[in-house]
């Protein structure tokens, strides 16, 4: 029998399989209450411990995900210890180090910025080592430097390399009027100037029901009146029409807070620049979720101009 191709968009009772109920967050977590499963910034709301040290230890991956004010200080921590290090080593030696400016008193300060120079290959020429153990010392700072350097380079340029994407969410959905019936809604723009393209976004529904007695969380996959949007230059308001064959069917605020309801938002582009798939997550709460309002036109209405959009006004909503 050949398979059936559905020309419409498949409902929530043909997204829903039985053996992925949970995405993957498992039944002891789903079974919880009070919290949320994604942050606003895409994070999962989970820990994960008892690994041990080599199993949890991924240096590589830390650094080339944290944010770059992190990663910015941790590397002028580590060159400043560095210094501190080799400095202090260089004093220990007592005379191993001439200053012929003799402008240096402390033999701690004339190590450091001797390390410094050393470090950096800088080599003014004003402090030398002198004696076997001090060249020795400096042969092995060297070497760590080399070593040091290359290693920040690489990490630097991977972190440039490395695609990412920027999509801003609207920091509220709303449901509003749709069509001759009403639909939950939030709106995403680029976050940056480059293009994305074939922007993709799916929607779960996730909220506690009773059933045979037992209170037990329950997924949806929500139908969204597009899936899809091939370019996505200006903005995108996600849609999920809320008829008899929607979950959402008659739901109030109230029914939502008592059923600790999420939105769990996955969105999937390809960056041009890149060539490659980038993703955002991010999920919406009850208290995030407004009722009877809608969103103010994000457009600017300047005649005889290119089309262009306010950023500024992407959360901002009005009663409708």
């Amino acid at each position: 029998m050949a398979e059936q191709v559905l020309d419409r968009e498949p409902t929530t009772a043909e997204f829903e399989r039985p053996t992925d109920r949970d995405l993957g967050f498992g039944s002891v977590v789903v079974e919880q209450t009070g919290g949320r499963f994604l942050n606003r910034d895409g994070s999962f709301n989970v820990h994960r411990d008892g690994f041990n040290l080599f199993t949890s230890l991924n240096l590589y991956h830390t650094l080339v995900s944290m944010s770059w004010a992190t990663f910015l200080g941790l590397m002028l921590s580590i060159y400043f210890a560095s210094n501190v290090v080799f400095g202090s080593l260089y004093a220990l030696l007592g005379d191993a180090l001439v200053d012929t400016t003799d402008t240096m008193a402390s033999s701690l300060l004339r190590g450091f910025f001797f390390s410094v120079q050393t470090f950096a290959t800088i080599g003014y020429g004003t402090i030398h080592p002198v004696g076997v153990v001090a060249n020795l010392l400096v042969t092995i700072e060297s070497y760590y430097s080399l070593i040091a350097n290359a290693l920040i380079t690489g990490l630097v340029f991977a972190r440039f390399a490395r695609p990412t994407a920027k999509i801003l969410f609207s920091e509220v959905a709303v449901i509003a009027p749709y069509q001759e019936i009403t639909g939950f809604m939030f709106r995403i723009v680029n976050g940056r100037n480059n293009q994305l393209i074939e922007v993709k976004a799916q929607v779960m529904f996730t909220r506690f029901l009773v059933e045979n007695g037992r209170r037990i969380r329950k997924f949806d996959v929500l139908p969204l009146e597009r899936r899809s949007v091939t370019f996505f230059p200006l903005t995108w308001t996600v849609v999920h029409p809320i008829d008899e064959a929607s979950p959402l069917w008659g739901c109030t605020a109230e029914d939502l807070r008592a059923a600790d309801a999420e939105f769990l938002i996955l969105m999937t582009a390809t960056d041009e620049t890149f060539a490659s798939i980038v993703h955002q997550r991010s999920s919406y709460k009850p208290n995030e979720v407004l009722f009877g309002h809608k969103f103010v036109s994000i457009y600017n209405n300047k005649p005889g101009e290119p089309v262009s959009i306010d950023v500024k006004r992407l959360s901002q909503v009005q009663p409708g």
